[in-house]
């Protein structure tokens, strides 16, 4: 389903490219669009997650440099059978987090430094499995395809705006319909983000994360800080690559709080909801005739690493 829901995106965003292509150039132009279409398909497949992982300059990290949250996520990637994936930490304020890689063999997980300072480490374990959890449910590839297309679309936009209205003169009227194209393209290609990635894989994101560090609070409560931090703290680098902005946990451009049609995450407090009515014990019917017992998937808690014993701070790193 997901290869499919996957393809579809992409002969979508192709056929949009390529009208955006002849609108600013005719049919040259939607030939040249067809060309870089078909290899930003192929380039984006096998690159996509590098080009993310760069434009928020993230350094991988290992056990040498970053042990306490390396082990944290080698933990969680044992609890949900994966591969462990490659681990980055990027340079930011705002605490978020965001996953990407085209599978579970080839996917990244990335924190923020704000995300290991401002959180209890039971938090950010919480994270960290909601991030593992779209590796599992295999949502990385069509969220950072996504992303990789939006923001070419964008560009592509802009190239009208700048060039269309020269073309006055030879065309009648054909550089204006390249400045509307410029003024509707960027908010359709935004708009474009938030329908694609359906919010329903938050939703099961969470549930399955919580399954994985094997308690529903803690990401209740780490979604509870991130959505307050990054209403009043900044994100640079996704304030200029907002088609990115569906990758993270938490809308990294704004304190998004109508669930809307075209909103990129659902409401904070519905997801919290329905984290903490997972944390509520299921009351057994009570029959007359005993009930067999039901195998229950298994999920191991993530011990706890030792951040904030005693009020003590994460162990210091090369995100310091």
């Amino acid at each position: 389903m997901n290869f499919m829901r996957t393809a579809m995106l992409l002969a979508f965003m192709t056929a949009l490219f390529m009208g955006v292509g002849y609108l600013i150039g005719g049919q040259s132009g939607m030939l040249i669009a067809f060309v870089v279409a078909a290899g930003m398909n192929f380039f984006s497949y096998w690159n996509s997650d590098r080009m993310v992982l760069s434009t928020y300059h993230a350094q991988e990290v290992d056990e040498s440099n970053a042990p306490e949250f390396y082990a944290t996520i080698r933990d969680l990637a044992r609890n949900a059978g994966l591969p462990m994936p490659k681990v980055y930490i990027f340079d930011s304020p705002q605490p978020n987090a965001f996953a990407t890689g085209r599978n579970p063999q080839n996917a990244a997980v990335a924190a923020s430094t704000g995300l290991l300072r401002k959180l209890t480490p039971q938090e950010v374990a919480a994270v960290m499995a909601h991030e593992l959890a779209h590796v599992e449910n295999r949502d990385t590839l069509i969220m950072t395809i996504t992303a990789t297309f939006a923001g070419a679309i964008s560009m592509l936009g802009n190239f009208a705006f700048l060039f269309g209205g020269r073309r006055d003169g030879n065309n009648g009227g054909f550089g204006i319909i390249g400045i509307l194209v410029a003024m509707v393209v960027a908010p359709f290609a935004a708009m474009l983000v938030q329908m694609a990635i359906s919010r329903t894989r938050e939703y099961a994101a969470d549930r399955r994360g919580a399954e994985i560090c094997g308690n529903p609070l803690w990401l209740a409560s780490a979604l509870q800080k991130i959505a307050g931090e990054a209403a009043v703290v900044h994100n640079p680098d996704a304030e200029r690559n907002p088609a990115t902005a569906h990758m993270f946990i938490i809308n990294p451009l704004s304190g998004e709080r109508m669930d809307n049609l075209f909103s990129t995450h659902p409401n904070t407090e519905n997801r919290i909801a329905a984290l903490q009515q997972m944390s509520v014990p299921t009351q057994p019917r009570s029959t007359d005739a005993p009930q067999p017992d039901m195998p229950r998937r298994k999920s191991r808690s993530v011990p706890d690493s030792g951040w904030g014993r005693g009020g003590s701070q994460p162990p210091k790193g090369p995100w310091d």
